[in-house]
């Protein structure tokens, strides 16, 4: 059992549920925020057929007064945050000539700037205690581009680069870890809501790309059925093991299908330690 309290971002649904739920069952005292409480009684049932205990709290990433007011008051209820998850994000399927300036910037806000903004907000109880770990939920869109989800990979791939950088000299100079999590398919809203988007601003738009994205619509509910997705629960096991590591690693796939989809990113480094190494060496 551990007494270390844990700040978990978007957990209403999904993977943020069911990390909270593991980490509460393992003694951790978990804060766990959302940006609509009403949408907590997912949560509180779920907790309570598990028999733990939480607190939920109103969080929103994309709203800098709502992020820096909950942070203090999670500090002052528990002394310190010990690792924050940073969860909360949406997908986005869209070409870029379709997309709107306003939906990419909900993008960026959401999935970027969201996790630039909790990171901030922690680091300064991280850095001055000398310990802490950060681990943000990517995905392998953070290291392998792929068709009508640029916008969404431009997203990953910006979450892949800040956990590096910050790794790169907060890891070994104020003990503060970073770890990106990066699944290939999770069986829950996330998937839903995305192609949801399509349809709520538009649906599938009569233009060249209509073919192109009909076929990866298809290829992708195809690919669903012969790869099967992870269960938000399998990959929250990988979540929970990596912040219960002492020496995590900076970058992490959660599954077979995952590490094979990425291995030309991957193979030579998988875990990014190398990389990690030669960075250091930059300010040594």
């Amino acid at each position: 059992m551990t007494n270390k309290t844990v700040l978990i971002t978007g957990t209403s649904t999904g993977l943020g549920l069911e990390t909270a739920i593991l980490m509460a069952k393992k003694g951790y005292n978990v804060y766990a925020t959302m940006r609509n409480l009403d949408k907590q009684n997912i949560l509180l049932n779920a907790a309570k057929s598990a028999k733990v205990a939480l607190q939920i709290k109103q969080l929103d990433v994309t709203d800098s007064n709502s992020v820096t007011h909950t942070v203090n008051e999670i500090l002052l209820e528990a002394g310190t945050i010990d690792i924050l998850i940073n969860n909360a994000g949406a997908g986005f399927v869209r070409s870029t000539e379709q997309a709107t300036e306003e939906e990419m910037m909900w993008q960026l806000n959401l999935n970027l700037m969201g996790v630039m903004r909790m990171t901030k907000a922690v680091l300064p109880t991280m850095r001055e205690q000398r310990s802490g770990h950060i681990i943000n939920i990517s995905s392998v869109g953070g290291l392998v581009g792929q068709p009508f989800n640029e916008i969404y990979c431009a997203t990953k791939f910006g979450v892949e680069g800040y956990t590096e950088a910050l790794a790169s000299y907060l890891q070994p100079h104020f003990n503060v870890k970073f770890t990106a999590i990066e699944p290939a398919g999770i069986s829950s809203e996330f998937s839903n809501s995305a192609f949801a988007q399509i349809t709520s601003t538009g649906g599938i738009l009569e233009d060249e790309y209509k073919p192109l994205l009909e076929s990866y619509i298809n290829g992708f509910q195809e690919r669903s059925k012969t790869n099967k997705a992870q269960t938000p629960t399998e990959v929250a096991e990988v979540v929970v093991a990596v912040s219960e590591m002492n020496e995590p690693p900076i970058r992490i796939r959660t599954s077979d299908f995952a590490e094979t989809f990425t291995q030309l990113k991957t193979q030579a480094d998988p875990d990014g330690k190398l990389l990690q190494e030669q960075v250091r060496q930059l300010i040594q």
